[in-house]
């Protein structure tokens, strides 16, 4: 009786022991099981890392326009995350707004939609879709706007963390961030799943602040190229309008039986706001003009063109220079900004019996070098510079001056770009160390002045940049004739 009651116990015992060891090893699969799938989960996240970086790499290395970027960042963010859409959106040049980049189909509105739009009253194809890619958000508006401001990416999973107009339009839960790189502000990316689906699990935000930070970077280094692209593209453009303003320019001086003439431009930039031209008016008779438009640059050598146009079809038979000023101002005025205006000096010479008429229009007064006595005048007729007044003024000022060269007689008409120009010191090149140069070299031909005067003029400044345009004109007689 014993022996049996011991053998039911040890029986039942091994059978309990069966059963447990039964739990363990299912416990045990069951667990494998669950870590078997967590390390597949793993291996394809880190593969989706790995390819939405490898597409980061491909876009840099290939040279991808923008819109395929942001749309490698959208997609691939919503692939590693699972997502059921995303958006992207970037600050404007202003830096005040964020403007919508990229927009998955799948992507619930991210901003409050207009009650006609909301309420399904406009049913006209794409409506919703059109709005969203052109709805601008101001920062710090709107939960787009706000997370411009946020220092980290957050996760809004309940219908309490979001707003009530956003979950009616279809939000279920979002996980959302700023862009910065180097403490700039790039852009926004969110990532939204509908109310079906699962919510984002906090585990993910750490993968999504990579995210941010590898999508910034790529961000910010595209623009970076498109900056250097648009500046290379720009100066290409300006080379070729520097060519193309250098053919405006004379490129070499009419021949005159008894004198020298020569011309010279050095642009602080590469396009130029100085202008100098050489106009046939008559058999008996040449004009020389310079000129120098307020400000440097694209505006200055869009003014120059024109002043070069105006002054080209008024000078044809006009004796007087100061007719052919008035003409040009009036034609110019009505199309020069108030803060734009042209100093202008114009010549008639008579090249046969060496008698000139000269009109200033506030420009820098020309010098003379008298051979005879080996002393240097100022021709500082009145005057006051073109497109500041219509006419009635101008006119009033501009006159012609009469003057008359002499064998040896050396005219030098320039711009202030030379007499301001600055040393390290802070002192101008000035009028005087003009006069001075003129002096000190006479019998010098009207080439060889000019170029001294620019050796001058570079060495006086060294190594200080140029700050305006340099033009020069001289004009020498050689013989009585």
């Amino acid at each position: 009786m014993k022996l049996a009651l011991i053998e039911s116990i040890i029986i039942a015992i091994m059978l309990v022991a069966v059963i447990t060891l039964g739990f363990v090893v299912f416990g045990s699969r069951r667990r494998v099981g669950q870590l078997k799938r967590s390390s597949a989960e793993i291996t394809q996240e880190e593969r989706r890392v790995f390819d939405f970086l490898h597409g980061l790499g491909a876009a840099f290395s290939e040279g991808v326009p923008a819109g395929e970027l942001h749309r490698l960042i959208v997609e691939g963010a919503e692939h590693i995350l699972k997502a059921g859409g995303g958006a992207l959106y970037l600050t404007d040049r202003t830096g005040e707004n964020l403007l919508p980049a990229f927009l998955t189909k799948g992507c619930p509105p991210l901003v409050i939609l207009p009650p006609n739009l909301a309420t399904g009253e406009d049913s006209s194809a794409g409506s919703v879709e059109s709005y969203l890619r052109l709805h601008a958000v101001p920062l710090g508006k709107g939960l787009v706007g706000e997370a411009g401001n946020w220092s980290n990416p957050r996760f809004l999973r309940r219908k309490t963390d979001l707003p009530a107009e956003l979950v009616a339009q279809g939000l279920g839960s979002l996980v959302i961030g700023p862009l910065h790189y180097r403490q700039k502000l790039l852009g926004v990316l969110a990532l939204c799943r509908g109310p079906g689906q699962d919510p984002f699990s906090d585990t993910k935000l750490e993968l999504f602040q990579a995210i941010l930070e590898q999508s910034a970077f790529a961000l910010f280094n595209q623009a970076i190229h498109l900056a250097a692209g648009e500046k290379h593209a720009l100066d290409r453009d300006l080379q070729i309008a520097r060519e193309i303003q250098k053919i405006l320019l004379p490129s070499d001086a009419p021949e005159l039986a008894g004198y020298e003439l020569g011309g010279l431009n050095l642009p602080a930039r590469t396009l130029s706001g100085d202008y100098f031209d050489f106009l046939p008016i008559d058999n008996d008779h040449i004009g020389i003009a310079i000129a120098d438009v307020s400000g440097k640059g694209v505006p200055a050598s869009l003014i120059m063109a024109m002043c070069r146009s105006a002054l080209r079809s008024h000078s044809r038979g006009e004796l007087s220079p100061a007719s052919v000023l008035r003409n040009v101002n009036r034609q110019l005025y009505p199309d020069m900004k108030e803060d734009m205006f042209i100093s202008m000096a114009y010549v008639v010479l008579n090249r046969h019996t060496g008698e000139a008429l000269l009109a200033r229009a506030g420009h820098d007064a020309p010098l003379i070098f008298r051979a005879a006595t080996g002393g240097v005048e100022c021709l500082n007729p009145k005057g006051m510079a073109v497109g500041i007044d219509s006419g009635g003024v101008f006119d009033r000022f501009c006159a012609d001056f009469p003057f008359r060269f002499g064998p040896g007689d050396l005219l030098l008409l320039y711009t202030d770009g030379i007499t301001e120009a600055l040393d390290a010191g802070g002192d101008e090149f000035g009028v005087q160390r003009l006069e001075t140069e003129l002096r000190d070299h006479p019998g010098e031909g009207a080439n060889e002045t000019l170029h001294r005067l620019a050796r001058s003029v570079r060495s006086f400044v060294g190594n200080q940049p140029q700050h305006d345009d340099i033009t020069l004109i001289a004009l020498r007689k050689t013989s009585a004739s």
